[in-house]
């Protein structure tokens, strides 16, 4: 009996380390270099830090040009210089993309302002924008776990957002 408590609790604290490595974290930044090889794409953030993540079949990349994808220079048309949100998972010291959303020309909007509201649960992010009125944001589920952790009321952020049907959906937001 002592042995299966034993092995049931190893399970379980397994299971907890396990779930804990797959939490989703997002970052902004610019493609460096696409390495098709390696399968790998090398960004450099906003305050000079650089990631290099690892993409898989089953990483999504939203907004890029599609015509690009079979150019040499480019994957699923990114490319140097391109302007990205990355959401990835951490196992170990390994960075793996799970979606890449380019940012700009046919991808991601990007507005700032100040925060009126943020309701994580109910996915909502209002924000008073420099002209004076508020804009509301539906939050992603990504967003709403991970995007702009420890941002509080008033709070200046950057919100990247696509908009659909007069909706906008914010898919990550963070301080300015």
């Amino acid at each position: 009996m002592k042995n299966m408590f034993v092995m049931v609790l190893a399970v379980s604290l397994a299971s907890v380390a396990y779930a804990a490595e797959d939490v989703v974290t997002a970052i902004h930044g610019s493609v460096e270099k696409i390495d098709s090889t390696a399968r790998t794409v090398s960004l450099k953030t906003d305050d000079g830090m650089h990631h290099s993540v690892h993409f898989v079949d089953g990483t999504a990349v939203h907004g890029a040009d599609a015509g690009r994808e079979a150019s040499k220079d480019s994957w699923h048309g990114l490319k140097e210089g391109s302007e990205v949100v990355v959401h990835y998972t951490t196992r170990g010291t390994e960075e793996t993309a799970i979606e890449i959303d380019k940012v700009g020309d046919g991808g991601l909007n990007s507005t700032e302002g100040a925060v009126k509201g943020i309701d994580r649960g109910g996915r909502t992010l209002v924000i008073g924008t420099k002209d004076g009125s508020d804009e509301t944001f539906r939050l992603t589920e990504h967003a709403s776990k991970d995007a702009g952790k420890g941002v509080a009321k008033g709070a200046n952020v950057t919100v990247f957002y696509t908009e659909t049907a007069g909706k906008k959906v914010a898919h990550f937001f963070n301080p300015t």
